[in-house]
């Protein structure tokens, strides 16, 4: 299976209850993704027609795409860690013999999600703060805190993949990126 397929088809390497959540997390990601990208290419899309057709543009597709692009950059950071996509620093990792790595990334991955956790926590304080506030957006007239509401989700999305790879790694002899992304290079002139 190649690497496009196995994005497409994700399988989760944890075994058991922990597998299926991570799959059933897999798929709503991807799920809001693709809904969120073209979404906001209708709506530019649409934008666009409106101005240069009709000599107005559609007064709310500001507010739209940013509630996408919130959407999209936090639904995106959970998609990252599950396929390991995340960039890494990694001289001194390199360097390790495979226990020192696998024991590396279990620290580097509970680190992670408790970074994660954190800014879950940080994020719901400052959504609580903008509905005590009250603003709303000026064109689409709905309280301002609901977009923000993918920040928290996105965080407990990323720390709870992080956890899960820790605990893959924990449980494997192999050194895992993700849950199912082994570490590794790939020597290829495709990849940029």
């Amino acid at each position: 299976m190649t690497e496009e397929d196995s994005e497409k088809h994700y399988r989760s390497g944890l075994p058991g209850f922990l597998g299926v959540i991570d799959t059933f997390i897999s798929k709503i990601e991807a799920v809001v993704l693709a809904l969120g990208v073209l979404l906001m290419a209708i709506n530019t899309i649409a934008n666009v027609i409106g101005r240069f057709l009709l000599g107005e543009s559609i007064f709310f597709t500001g507010e739209i795409n940013r509630i996408l692009i919130i959407m999209i950059t936090f639904a995106g950071i959970g998609y990252a860690a599950r396929h390991g996509r995340h960039i890494r620093m990694s001289a001194i990792y390199d360097a390790l013999p495979v226990g020192g790595r696998r024991a590396l990334m279990i620290v580097i991955s509970l680190f992670t999600s408790l970074v994660m956790f954190f800014l879950l926590y940080y994020s719901v304080l400052y959504i609580l703060d903008l509905y005590d506030k009250g603003r709303i957006l000026p064109a689409l007239g709905f309280p301002i805190f609901i977009i923000y509401v993918w920040a928290p989700l996105g965080f407990l999305i990323t720390g709870i993949q992080y956890l899960l790879t820790a605990i893959k790694n924990m449980t494997s002899r192999d050194v895992y990126l993700s849950t199912s992304v082994l570490d590794g290079y790939k020597d290829t002139e495709t990849e940029v």
